[in-house]
């Protein structure tokens, strides 16, 4: 494998009491890969996002970021690492497009090239024409692409995401993919827990669980 790998799995393990949360898993990946989890139901998909996200502790092994232990506590961590593996949060009263450029505010600061990134990330998930409206007011499948749209428009060395394909029908989970894979060749490293076909043909690497 080429690189210094950017995220890193070594024997990660998450049991609960008898139970198995997380078999022992190993792997690692570079930057710039897109790499998908797959397995069955109950194989430790979402554990494994979030014990790289830093919200589930390990019981043996280790998960590490850039070579640190994730821990969401720390605020370097948060800053490497983009995710959507629980909803995000979203405000009821501003439009999906103000939202999305509040996000890109947060990291890159209130400028006119802010809300041109934002912009771009709108339109490259099929949102422009619903940029004006509220979270209310729009379908399962395109609050999913707006839910990826808050996460992707910040700056993240990793990107985590737990079934991105959610509620989306085929065009869509194809142009998540293209996105995905474009954003992985400028440097960013995906792990992405999936059922989709879709997105497992598109990645450079695979993790199964079983």
């Amino acid at each position: 494998m080429a690189g210094v790998p950017v995220i890193a799995a070594d024997g990660a393990t998450v049991t609960l009491g008898e139970t198995t949360l997380l078999a022992p898993t190993t792997f690692e990946v570079p930057p710039g890969e897109f790499w998908c989890v797959t397995g069955g139901n109950g194989s430790g998909k979402t554990t494994l996002l979030r014990a790289f996200l830093g919200s589930r502790s390990l019981t043996a092994g280790t998960c590490s970021v850039r070579g640190e232990a994730a821990d969401l506590a720390k605020p370097a961590h948060r800053r490497l690492v983009a995710s959507l593996v629980e909803q995000v949060p979203v405000a009821r009263d501003m439009t999906l497009r103000e939202q999305v450029t509040l996000v890109a505010a947060s990291w890159y600061g209130n400028s006119p090239s802010t809300a041109e990134r934002a912009g771009e990330v709108v339109e490259r998930l099929g949102l422009s024409s619903l940029g004006e409206r509220f979270p209310h007011q729009i379908s399962s499948g395109q609050f999913q692409l707006f839910s990826l749209a808050l996460t992707l428009v910040r700056p993240a060395d990793v990107v985590l995401l737990d079934e991105p394909e959610r509620h989306l029908d085929s065009d869509r989970v194809e142009l998540v993919a293209t996105l995905l894979t474009e954003r992985a060749k400028e440097g960013t490293a995906f792990l992405v827990a999936t059922h989709e076909a879709a997105l497992v043909e598109a990645r450079d690497g695979r993790v199964d669980l079983g």
